[in-house]
């Protein structure tokens, strides 16, 4: 029975609208009665407002695209990652994690009302074209962003294959907007790529966490391993912008044999859950470095929590996003679907990821390749070999070494100091484990 407070004449659509909301069940139990007067209150102000404007505006309100356009204020007054999904746009989330679309490869979120980059997706336009984590998006196409809905930007970003878009950057420390001209294409499937940095040392890089991420990452790392055992990986998560919660919690099992990976605490106690690792599923206890930085949100950031909480990996690089927080999909009846954040993850240890994000054990700050830092750090690495009239050694040196770097490799850590820090602390660690190995074998004779 709809209270007497809202039985006021009005149109019948708003007589519907306060129906359905005031329906049993639709205000929570345990709101106190005045609360509960304070929530009819405002939605009687709601339907009034509707009316007024279905009568006097100055077109013909379309009444649908007015009660979509409440509901879209009503979830982003929340936070940045709560949304109402249209139809086609839940069918496009649904896209996204079954790793085909077209578009011009960022995450994006709203952060102080502003469309901002978590970051590129690895070997996309925007990638290529050096948009960064942190960048904001002032424009697409010409068209204001401020006010955009995450969806609307995403869907102005997305479009067919070949078709160009513009967007305008602003990047903090500029004095003026970036314009990207990007071409739109298909968005790379895989995740996973990965290489031999030199006979025993491995490096895996997951660009984000897709259905079948953790079956990529067991494949590589089988192959890693069939070129000698590993003494050390790299677990690159630069850039990474999050996906799927159980890969995630998979991938982190491949290091851990046991012990929380991640938990999740909610107002309500159904979203309370906890993630455990399983030993038969342990890949090795080889030496291991995670690569992170500002563009490592959400699942990067459950899995380099959980191997630094555990002691499995030293984190490396610079602070991660902090976008722990968990949302839960509802799909409602015309197709369209609720997005709302219902929880919010904590490491093993007990650390909110949110907002604070992971600090890396290491701290390395990325120096762009033929930046000015870079040509100061080359010219400050003066060697013997680089003085005038020295002597060569290639005679002496009659010994191949039995360990040689790739020429593929050699180039991506010259061009990658964070990189290049992983290896020598990666390389430190298994040199280490090494001597503690010896070490032990002495003692038991």
């Amino acid at each position: 029975m709809i209270p007497a407070i809202v039985k006021k004449v009005v149109p019948p659509i708003q007589t519907l609208i306060l129906f359905l909301f005031l329906l049993p069940g639709s205000v929570s139990g345990s709101e106190e009665p005045k609360q509960q007067e304070d929530i009819y209150h405002y939605l009687e102000t709601f339907a009034n407002v509707l009316s007024i404007l279905q009568e006097n505006y100055v077109e013909e309100l379309q009444t649908r695209q007015a009660i979509e356009g409440a509901i879209d204020g009503l979830l982003l007054s929340l936070d940045p990652h709560s949304s109402y999904l249209k139809p086609e746009s839940y069918r496009e989330f649904q896209d996204d994690t079954s790793g085909s679309f077209t578009g011009i490869g960022i995450e994006i979120t709203i952060r102080d009302g502003v469309i901002t980059v978590i970051s590129p997706i690895e070997d996309t336009p925007a990638q290529k074209a050096g948009i960064k984590a942190q960048d904001k998006i002032i424009k697409i196409d010409g068209q204001l962003t401020k006010g955009k809905t995450l969806f609307e930007a995403v869907k102005m970003l997305r479009g067919a294959k070949g078709s160009e878009v513009t967007i305008s950057i602003y990047r903090d420390g500029a004095e003026a907007l970036r314009e990207y001209t990007l071409v739109r294409e298909n968005i790379p499937v895989y995740s996973v790529k990965s290489f031999t940095i030199k006979p025993g040392f491995g490096y895996i890089r997951i660009s984000n966490f897709q259905r079948n991420t953790t079956n990529e990452v067991k494949d590589k790392l089988k192959i890693l391993q069939e070129k000698g055992s590993l003494q050390g990986l790299i677990l690159d998560l630069r850039n990474n912008p999050g996906g799927l919660l159980d890969q995630a919690v998979n991938i982190s099992d491949l290091f851990l044999d046991e012990g929380v990976i991640v938990s999740t605490r909610g107002r309500k106690s159904d979203q309370d859950m906890s993630f455990s690792a399983n030993a038969n599923t342990t890949q090795g206890n080889y030496p291991l470095v995670v690569l992170v930085n500002e563009g490592s949100a959400s699942a990067s950031e459950i899995v380099a929590g959980a191997l630094q909480d555990h002691r499995r990996a030293v984190v490396a690089g610079t602070q991660t996003f902090g976008k722990g927080s968990v949302q839960t999909i509802i799909p409602l009846a015309d197709g369209a679907a609720l997005k709302m954040t219902t929880a919010r993850y904590y490491t093993p240890s007990g650390r909110s990821i949110q907002e604070t994000g992971i600090t890396p054990d290491v701290i390395i700050k990325a120096i762009e390749p033929g930046s000015e830092d870079q040509k100061e750090e080359r010219t400050q690495q003066v060697r013997e070999k680089d003085l005038e009239n020295h002597f060569s050694n290639a005679e002496a040196n009659l010994e191949k070494s039995s360990d040689p770097m790739t020429g593929d490799a050699l180039s991506r850590l010259q061009d990658d100091n964070q990189l290049q820090s992983a290896f020598d602390i990666v390389k430190s660690l298994a040199l280490y484990a090494s001597f503690r190995d010896e070490s032990k074998t002495e003692r038991t004779k």
